[in-house]
């Protein structure tokens, strides 16, 4: 093929790609030379931004960006990634030509020359306000649901905090009495020391029912297990009868886990309120945490997890039952005894956490329900 020949054929695939550039209307694409200024703009630009080509072709790509953005100097932080790397990407707030602002996608990646020199840029933009809005909707929707589970765990939790308030009371008023009455110091002061040992009990068990029944923004971050189950250990004795027992195993090496806190606490509560159920009046709950490492054979996770279970010795669950305990709203249970939101509730969970959660159980021997949690990982350093 000759040198003319060759000049055809290359002409013919530019013009086909121009063309082809120029029919995407969903996405803004665009070139920008090494320094961040507009060389090439296509349909999608103008829609999305508003800008006719002649309007912005030799102004710096900065003209898109917010204010705020613009004095933080993201454009050059960008324009800079992008060279230093050969790719950079960002997810913020982007201006239209008449002012109004977008919620933009958006990836910048170098383009080189075959001898490998930097000759620009491509820039390509896509406008997800709508996604934005709904996720911010769904999160909405989530908090509230989170809410009226805390809302339905305070009505199973108080009914055995008002008893044992009332046998806190009683020592402190029976102890007061006697005290009053006793002429021997010592005795008054062992008296005494009760009083303010049932005073110090009873405000702890406020504590936590304050704290657990707070509304708290969802925020993820690195929880410490042992910890945060110390913080609700009360309130899981509240739920349980006398002669059902609690049992707490975890691994000495433990890893932490990236999840939202009061997610887990209220998960961790529905989890052994089912279990509580299945027991009846005596039984055994067993509440173990353990590291493991996982290479897609649950739900394709790959990397470090803590496993979380909340195993017992109760009736268990039917097979036919089995496939149907995650949906919302259902509930073998009788009614008013459970709104059946419960588990949908620890489904939601995990998945939202990028985590899993299965179930194994055998009728008349037991349920085991098992979180998969990502272990916690430190971000590596980064500057912006």
């Amino acid at each position: 093929m000759g040198s003319t020949e060759r000049s055809s054929v290359h002409a013919l695939q530019d013009s086909r790609y121009e063309q082809l550039v120029q029919a995407v209307v969903d996405y803004a694409i665009y070139m920008l030379d090494p320094d961040g200024y507009v060389v090439s703009w296509n349909a999608g630009a103008q829609r999305i931004k508003g800008w006719r080509a002649e309007e912005v072709i030799g102004k710096h790509f900065s003209l898109f960006f917010t204010d705020e953005d613009c004095a933080e100097g993201k454009p050059a932080w960008l324009l800079e990634r992008a060279l230093s790397t050969g790719v950079a990407q960002d997810e913020g707030w982007r201006v239209r030509k008449d002012g109004t602002r977008f919620w933009a996608l958006a990836a910048l990646d170098v383009i080189r020359a075959p001898d490998g020199e930097v000759i620009g840029l491509a820039k390509v933009t896509r406008d997800i306000t709508d996604r934005r809005e709904a996720a911010q909707q769904l999160d909405a929707m989530r908090a509230q649901l989170f809410q009226a589970q805390k809302l339905e765990a305070l009505g199973q939790l108080t009914g055995g905090m008002a008893h044992d308030f009332n046998n806190l009371l009683t020592i402190i008023i029976g102890s007061a009495r006697l005290a009053l009455n006793s002429h021997d110091p010592q005795r008054v002061r062992r008296l005494l020391e009760h009083v303010l040992d049932a005073g110090e009990r009873g405000t702890q068990m406020t504590q936590q029912l304050l704290s657990f029944a707070r509304q708290k923004a969802l925020k993820f971050g690195r929880i410490q297990l042992p910890t945060l189950i110390d913080s609700i250990r009360l309130l899981i004795g509240q739920a349980l009868p006398r002669a059902v027992e609690l049992q707490i195993r975890f691994d000495e090496s433990l890893q932490d886990v990236e999840v939202d806190g009061g997610q887990l606490q209220m998960v961790l509560l529905n989890l052994i309120f089912n279990a509580r159920d299945a027991v009846g009046e005596v039984g055994v709950i067993c509440l173990q945490a353990s590291n493991c490492r996982l290479d897609g054979e649950i739900d394709d996770l790959h990397g470090d997890f803590v496993r979380l279970e909340v195993s017992d010795n109760g009736h268990g669950i039917d097979a036919k039952v089995l496939p149907r305990i995650f949906e919302p709203f259902f509930t073998t249970k009788a009614f008013g005894k459970g709104t059946g939101l419960g588990l949908s509730q620890v489904y939601g969970f995990a998945r939202q956490s990028n985590g899993a959660v299965r179930v194994s159980s055998t009728v008349g021997q037991g349920t085991c329900m098992t979180l998969y949690l990502p272990a916690f990982a430190p971000a590596p350093d980064s500057t912006h």
